[in-house]
């Protein structure tokens, strides 16, 4: 009979807890009568657990790139069955309570995620620091960033179809591929459901692999790069509308602000932040295209109209005439400066017409080498 459900396990050094997982697992599927197995993927075991996994009928996946996620990984490409469900085997998770991830996946859903808040939390289960910072913060930028509704996006017990694992094309290695399968699933519009689940202290005697600053700033580096929007085009949004507008009111005068008086010095810093917030919204455009021909991301239904809008004829006119713009500000001033024969000019009103001049040359500048820059990576289309 073919295998409908395949549970697997990420194994490095678990001798003392993965007896008592493997037997949960067998349990739950004779008792259910599930036609299933129980699948190993073992990191490089040096205390026996390989030896435990088979005594124990679970079949064992060599896996020798080291990493939470690579040992899964390996576990899943080498499970037959139609749905798999994930988790660690520390016994922190009761193997034997998986019946509601496994009718969620019956009805359709592509991946059903464990939520440890709402099952419950047992006392010395999860470090405080995890539990009142890490993850409730990791989890609302990724709700934030992914428009999800999973409100635990680190449980370690999930499940999921391996048609939809093979969809999702996961790459990460180490204790990101959690929020990597999550995104992923988030950004091909994969149908995802949770059920309470319960998490209890891990029966081990030695600390955990985990690391919880390393590994929650790596989830958070990941969250990051694959929020291009969030990493760069809202900063850079943000900065050009305060640099914009600041620098529109410095150009006309000085602004009187209870008692302090903002002037030309004012208006350098206020062009500087229009000029990064243009940059971030470059680096926006150019991330995308990256991310999107290197299959990274996923297209959105208007990635290919850009090509039709944003093309290189079109970067370089606007380029050359806002140099020409600039070109004509700094000859104005250069003709201040020469009504004064080339003296020292004490006044402001030179500065704010050469600062805004310099800022709008630069931008001329940035625009061509990004229209060429945009057109190389694009060169697919």
């Amino acid at each position: 009979m073919s295998i409908e459900l395949s549970i697997v396990m990420p194994c490095l050094n678990e001798a003392e807890t993965l007896k008592t997982c493997i037997k949960k697992a067998n349990d739950f599927l004779q008792t259910n009568d599930i036609q299933g197995e129980v699948i190993i993927g073992d990191n490089g075991s040096t205390d026996g657990s390989q030896a435990i996994a088979m005594a124990n009928g679970a079949k064992v996946i060599d896996v020798p790139e080291r990493g939470y996620g690579s040992a899964l990984k390996g576990g899943i490409k080498a499970a037959k069955g139609t749905y798999i469900i994930m988790g660690d085997a520390d016994d922190s998770y009761d193997f034997t309570t998986l019946m509601p991830y496994l009718i969620k996946l019956r009805e359709g859903y592509d991946l059903v995620m464990g939520n440890r808040f709402k099952g419950g939390i047992k006392k010395g289960a999860m470090p405080f620091l995890h539990k009142y910072l890490g993850n409730p913060v990791l989890s609302f930028l990724g709700r934030l960033f992914f428009k999800s509704n999973i409100g635990d996006f680190h449980c370690g017990l999930r499940g999921f179809s391996k048609e939809a694992f093979i969809a999702m094309d996961l790459q990460t290695t180490g204790m990101e591929f959690a929020s990597e399968m999550i995104v992923k699933a988030s950004l091909k519009n994969m149908t995802i459901a949770e059920v309470p689940t319960i998490l209890s202290p891990d029966g081990r005697t030695r600390p955990p692999h985990l690391n919880t600053w390393s590994d929650g700033w790596r989830h958070l580096r990941f969250l990051l790069l694959y929020s291009p929007s969030w990493l760069f085009m809202i900063p850079g949004v943000s900065l050009m509308i305060v640099g914009s507008v600041l620098s529109t009111l410095l150009i006309i005068g000085p602004l009187d602000l209870g008692g302090i008086t903002l002037g030309v010095h004012t208006l350098l810093y206020s062009c500087a932040a229009f000029l990064i917030g243009f940059q971030l919204l470059l680096f926006y455009g150019l991330t995308k295209i990256y991310t999107v021909e290197n299959e990274l991301l996923p297209k959105s239904k208007k990635y290919d109209s850009l090509f039709d809008i944003l093309t290189l004829e079109k970067g370089l006119i606007v380029g050359f005439i806002l140099i020409l713009v600039a070109l004509g500000a700094t000859i104005y001033a250069y003709l201040n400066w020469k009504s004064v024969n080339f003296g020292d000019i004490t006044g402001y009103g030179t500065l704010r017409v050469v600062v805004p001049a310099v800022t709008i040359m630069l931008l001329g500048v940035q625009t061509i080498l990004f229209s060429f820059f945009f057109s190389i990576l694009g060169l697919k289309k």
